[in-house]
């Protein structure tokens, strides 16, 4: 165990078989002979995850209701008044559901934003990839997420979770009179910045390792696939640390970890041709931090961003380093002053579902949003 470790860390699940096949994926890097073992590492993950049963749906822990129903997405209403400026989770569009926006009382992040002044609450439920959405691209996201801001009423309050992140801040220069304030939570946006393992794996695996995954699932990612070479850096926050169980919980601790291992087991098909640009664009040419990002037609200009922010970022994080995130203040044409910024201690997923962060830094988060613009 770790000495320096929080009181609630401990272990909480083994890594899975797939967790040795990393060091195998990664001699990629080493050259071309190695990049077609990394292929067939890939191949084989993704045969035994085809063997496996269709993931589970998780079910969200606060009452909603379906706004809106699109093909990429189901908007979920959280709210609890008519009027106010609507608050928009952009959750993470990767291999988890949006739920980790709303895991369970006391680790909820949809319910530390209404208990503090966020009345009318929002969030982005990304479908998982059907086939016939396997040619969807990163544009076909952003079309409906415009569609969503468009039905709520601009301007809106954007709060950008992970991967939701970068999808936020590139919203908010495509178009800057529909985004009020902006939150960016664990966001990999300069991805040059520091070292995780997925940045890692992007620069040295070549594209066809990636695109091998949505070959073998005609044209989709499958998260149950994906995830076998993912696992590593998920397992880097071990449960009990990312949830910071509180010594009022322990009596139902099981029952919160057996819906954390639910959650962690519902995982999300990606379209092929989304995922490749993610990879691509994001990680292997960093063109966000490098003003080369196209959406919807236009060229993103990060200086076009003038809107107040808020960054957080964990101290421990293994899949969005701080700096990757925080390079925002250089890249944004907002005031200094109108920046504000918090580095957590512990890891990526406690920055969503953490008690600590959630009593704590999202209160703050949540008040600065609702104070007038």
């Amino acid at each position: 165990m770790n000495e320096n470790a929080p009181r609630w860390y401990e272990p909480a699940f083994p890594p899975p078989p797939s967790y040795f096949a990393w060091p195998f994926i990664a001699l990629a890097a080493a050259g071309e002979a190695l990049a077609v073992q990394a292929n067939e590492v890939a191949r084989a993950l993704s045969a035994a995850g085809a063997q496996a049963d269709p993931s589970p749906r998780f079910a969200w822990s606060a009452t909603n209701r379906v706004r809106l129903e699109m093909s990429t997405m189901e908007l979920r209403d959280f709210s609890h008044a008519a009027e106010g400026v609507p608050t928009l989770i952009c959750a993470p569009l990767a291999l988890h559901g949006a739920t980790i926006a709303d895991l369970a009382p006391g680790h909820s992040l949809v319910d530390a934003l209404a208990r503090n002044g966020c009345s009318r609450l929002f969030v982005t439920d990304w479908r998982p990839a059907s086939a016939d959405m396997r040619l969807l691209t990163i544009d076909s996201y952003l079309a409906d997420l415009n569609v969503a801001v468009d039905e709520l009423g601009a301007p809106v309050d954007l709060v950008g979770l992970c991967q939701g992140g970068w999808m936020a801040l590139v919203y908010a220069a495509r178009f800057p009179a529909k985004v009020r304030k902006l939150v960016l939570a664990g966001a990999p946006i300069d991805t040059d910045v520091g070292t995780s393992r997925i940045s890692a794996a992007a620069h040295s695996l070549p594209l066809s390792v990636f695109d091998e995954l949505a070959r073998l699932g005609d044209g989709r990612v499958l998260g149950r696939r994906a995830i076998e070479l993912w696992e590593p850096v998920l397992q880097a926050n071990d449960a009990l640390a990312a949830l910071q169980i509180q010594p009022c919980e322990e009596s139902g601790k099981e029952r919160l970890l057996e819906r954390f291992r639910t959650w962690s087991d519902s995982t999300v098909d990606l379209p092929g041709a989304f995922f490749h640009q993610v990879v691509l664009w994001l990680f292997k040419e960093n063109r966000l931090a490098h003003g080369r990002f196209t959406a919807l037609g236009r060229q993103i200009d990060l200086a076009d961003v003038r809107h107040p922010l808020f960054l957080l970022a964990a101290e421990g994080d293994a899949v969005v380093p701080p700096g990757q995130l925080l390079a925002v203040r250089r890249l944004v044409g907002t005031s200094p002053a109108d920046i504000e910024s918090m580095v957590e201690p512990g890891g990526h997923l406690g920055l969503f579902i953490g008690a600590d962060t959630l009593q704590g830094a999202w209160v703050r988060i949540a008040r600065w949003l609702a104070e007038p613009s």
